[in-house]
């Protein structure tokens, strides 16, 4: 799943883009409101955290300003300002949930996987658990397994083959592949993508011998059966 990061201050936005991308998360990082909302006009997004003071428009216009262009999916809110008529600022700005700074990184973990859940769960387009031919996804338990048995995955080979998965049969370019499992940053040209898709192969094609994710020479790979 691929998340949002809206934070001006810099050591803050490396230490939780360093945390969301260890627990498998794919992250970009957005310094202002009005990038943010580029950010989220070009790329798919399955949550937002969005701080509330930003150099240019508070995190409070930025969160309208998304709502009003369609942004449909949950909007965690950060602030330092813990009064009760600044949240409920937050929350009818379009908010979903709001974190009160300082807070534990556990806490924002378990606020993330709150509001995942509760999107997957209501959601028509999204569910809770991904299935192609025999191997099944829990996006919430972040569990996989290939002929109900369990396959034990990192959380980068997680979230590329969660990517695969919502994408069957649907040919993917090394770019597309390292802006939606990596951040828009990432340098497509590296091998990096080629060694994560053969450590994955060799994971789930461990107790199979259906193979499933396919190199296309000169385009990229596709998962699709034999």
């Amino acid at each position: 799943m691929r998340i949002l990061v809206v934070e001006d201050e810099k050591k803050m936005a490396g230490f939780l883009k360093k945390g969301l991308m260890e627990a498998g998360y794919s992250v970009d990082v957005a310094i202002t409101g009005a990038s943010a909302e580029l950010y989220a006009s070009e790329n798919d997004y399955d949550l937002i955290i969005l701080d509330v003071m930003l150099p240019d428009q508070t995190g409070i216009d930025t969160a309208i300003h998304l709502r009003r262009k369609a942004y449909a999916f949950p909007i965690l809110m950060l602030t330092a300002l813990a009064g009760t008529k600044d949240k409920v600022r937050g929350l009818d700005a379009g908010a979903d949930d709001y974190l009160t700074k300082p807070f534990s990184f556990d806490e924002l973990l378990a606020r993330v996987r709150a509001l995942l859940r509760r999107q997957n769960t209501q959601g028509e387009n999204k569910n809770s658990k991904l299935i192609f031919s025999d191997i099944e996804m829990d996006l919430v338990e972040r569990k996989v397994s290939r002929g109900g048995e369990e396959i034990s995955l990192t959380a980068k080979e997680f979230s590329l083959l969660e990517y695969f998965m919502r994408n069957p049969n649907k040919p993917l370019s090394r770019t597309a592949i390292s802006e939606h499992v990596w951040d828009v940053h990432f340098d497509s040209s590296s091998n990096v993508i080629d060694v994560y898709i053969n450590m994955l192969r060799k994971k789930i094609n461990l107790s199979s011998k259906k193979k499933t994710i396919h190199t296309i020479v000169g385009v990229g790979y596709v998962l699709k059966e034999d």
